[in-house]
């Protein structure tokens, strides 16, 4: 479960889930942040904006240092492009959720069935497409096409990561199945 360079024992006060979308960080994020009492702070709510219009890179920047302020949060979503200069350096621990493609596909039709039936507001004001969701030859409509088209950046990205020195004070995990994801839980409920 741990990575090389992983240090074992507790998660730290300030920790981010990263992954494929459907991989579950928004759920274990919150999880963690349940057990620890810490701030649970969900990404795409900083960033999407009414109607699905995204957020200005400032004012998204603006939006994370601010979010991340506190001493204690738990943090699900990647966006590195800006959260590698403002998250990342603070965090205490990464976990990157690594699940197979297959599983996280799957993961993206469900949900994206479940939230359309049901008309669940996203952030407030922004509804599921499910129909979207099955072009997956139009990466700007379907998270199943966005996920298969930025997997091999993602991954090599995470990678890199890992093993860049600005991030050595950093613990990594990289969970690969569910079972491990369970573990993690059942460890740091034990902690607590």
């Amino acid at each position: 479960m741990d990575t090389p360079g992983a240090h074992p024992g507790s998660l730290g006060h300030r920790i981010v889930v990263v992954g494929p979308s459907c991989s579950g960080k928004s759920t274990l994020a919150s999880q963690l942040a349940a057990l620890s009492g810490a701030s649970f702070i969900e990404l795409d709510a900083l960033f999407w904006k009414p109607n699905w219009q995204e957020s200005d890179p400032e004012e998204f920047r603006m939006r994370l240092v601010e979010a991340h302020a506190a001493d204690a949060w738990v943090t699900a979503g990647n966006y590195l492009r800006h959260t590698l200069a403002t998250v990342w350096p603070r965090a205490d621990t990464i976990i990157w959720l690594d699940f197979p493609l297959y599983l996280t596909s799957w993961r993206v039709v469900v949900r994206s069935w479940r939230r359309w039936r049901s008309r669940e507001l996203l952030w407030g004001t922004n509804a599921e497409k499910f129909w979207d969701q099955l072009m997956i030859w139009s990466p700007q409509r379907s998270l199943i096409g966005y996920t298969i088209s930025r997997r091999r950046q993602s991954r090599a990205a995470f990678l890199e990561a890992m093993t860049d020195p600005q991030f050595r004070q950093v613990r990594f995990l990289r969970l690969t199945s569910q079972g491990e994801v369970s573990t993690l839980l059942a460890r740091s409920a034990r902690a607590v």
